[in-house]
């Protein structure tokens, strides 16, 4: 099997795994619906995972928010669309990340610090953790993954300015 591969899940099996991973330790473990996986993308759907509310100031996430969450296997970043309870989008949580891997079921993504997050209405797009990223060290151990993080949150950032995440995620 490539890389860009669908995995051989059983025939019928719509489960997987996210398992988040950061610095090398799992940060987080959820289970998610498979919507799609076409080699390249893989999309899935979520419940908020975290205990309780996570207030970030320019959003919250609570019990009932829903994730439809896009990976890939071939990019340095995830995008997440997130809808209240009610079904209203809140907007895109953007991870940037190593491209992801789905293996037994499995689909394991290594968070490196960066983020960006883009409004409902796409009025606002706000780079974030620039400065854990800066702090983590991963220039140092790791220049050319380092270069691909910050490609990626320009490239996301351009995006999402540009013409919005729609495109990306159609």
């Amino acid at each position: 099997m490539s890389a860009l591969s669908p995995d051989p899940a059983p025939a019928g099996a719509r489960e997987v795994v996210v398992a988040l991973t950061k610095a090398g330790r799992t940060k987080i473990r959820y289970p998610a619906e498979l919507v799609r996986d076409d080699g390249v993308r893989v999309t899935v759907r979520a419940a908020w995972a975290a205990p309780g509310v996570r207030d970030f100031g320019f959003v919250r996430f609570e019990p009932g928010d829903v994730f439809t969450e896009h990976y890939w296997r071939d990019r340095w970043f995830a995008v997440k669309e997130v809808r209240g309870g009610d079904g209203v989008l809140k907007g895109w949580y953007c991870d940037i990340a190593r491209p992801a891997v789905l293996a037994g079921g499995v689909l394991t993504v290594e968070d490196l610090d960066l983020d960006l997050w883009v409004s409902a209405d796409g009025a606002s797009v706000l780079r974030l953790d620039e400065d854990e990223f800066a702090d983590s060290g991963l220039a140092g151990r790791d220049p050319a993954a380092a270069g691909a993080a910050v490609a990626a949150l320009d490239e996301l950032d351009r995006l999402a300015r540009a013409e919005g995440l729609a495109a990306l995620l159609a």
